[in-house]
């Protein structure tokens, strides 16, 4: 049993699919400003759509997976999973997330939901085949899931200006973190035959572009507060503060080629940082 829940949780790589259920959660708290237990539906709908589409991203992709060091032992390349039952349990994953978006939250949130999972599926697993940019309008993937808990909450579609602004950050931070990952196995995308912003930009020049975005994605946050997100003058600081610690650790991204780089540390920093903003969000609108 517990073999089997560990090759199912890699199928659907659960630490994914539960950021996303996370950034739900952030988008319905900023929403109502108060804990409801209608948060519930919304965040396991958002759980098993992204659990599922993850499931299905990796049956598209198990011939690349094959080739590459980093994800041949993944469960379906390995064996340890034969496609059509990976297929087969993505689609109920898929449907089960839909059904309980639709009995749980607005229309549109099983529509955003949905869209996600097309736009992840259908258009950005095919276009990274295609193109080493792929990331850019893959990107969007991350806006949805807090904007989904923002409709929740309100009970209805609305683009206020405060979900916009957290949307908005969650689409530049995901290219730094998808940029990131190439630093490291960017050869790994060129030996499975997808195209690689490594074969286009030497590591330094892939470094400082990469830095470029963080540094965007820490000016999306501290531009949060502009937006009547923020309440209190302390998560204000707060802010501030962690999107400088940021950019202080990723300076050595556009350091000479002769400084000791790793991608992997700068990689778990910027995820360790949408955390925490996420978490200083969330208790601005719980007791302030």
């Amino acid at each position: 049993m517990a073999k089997w829940t560990r090759i199912l949780l890699e199928l659907v790589k659960f630490r994914i699919a539960f950021f996303s259920t996370l950034s739900t959660s952030t988008g319905f708290i900023l929403s109502r400003r108060e804990w409801s237990t209608e948060i519930i539906l919304p965040i396991l709908g958002v759980f098993f759509l992204a659990s599922g589409s993850c499931a299905l991203n990796q049956y598209q992709e198990r011939e690349h997976d094959q080739r590459m060091d980093r994800t041949r032992g993944r469960p379906i390349p390995s064996k340890k999973l034969s496609p059509s039952a990976a297929l087969t349990f993505s689609i109920s994953l898929l449907l089960f997330g839909s059904v309980i978006l639709l009995l749980g939250a607005p229309k549109s949130a099983l529509g955003l939901g949905l869209f996600a999972m097309l736009w992840y599926n259908g258009f950005y697993t095919l276009l990274k085949r295609k193109t080493a940019f792929a990331a850019i309008p893959g990107a969007l993937i991350g806006a949805i899931p807090p904007l989904i808990g923002w409709v929740s909450g309100k009970g209805l579609f609305s683009l206020d200006p405060p979900i916009l602004a957290i949307s908005f950050f969650f689409f530049i931070w995901q290219v730094p973190h998808f940029w990131l990952l190439l630093l490291k196995f960017g050869r790994d995308y060129e030996k499975a035959g997808l195209p690689s912003l490594s074969r286009i930009f030497t590591s330094l020049q892939l470094s400082r572009i990469t830095f470029i975005w963080i540094f965007a994605t820490a000016a999306a946050c501290m531009m949060m507060p502009l937006f009547g997100m923020v309440e209190s003058h302390l998560i204000h600081g707060s802010l501030f503060f962690i999107a400088f610690w940021l950019l202080w650790k990723s300076l050595k991204l556009i350091s000479a080629p002769y400084h000791p780089f790793s991608s992997e540390f700068h990689f778990k920093s910027i995820n360790s940082y949408a955390l925490v903003v996420m978490i200083l969000l969330t208790v601005d609108h719980l007791f302030y």
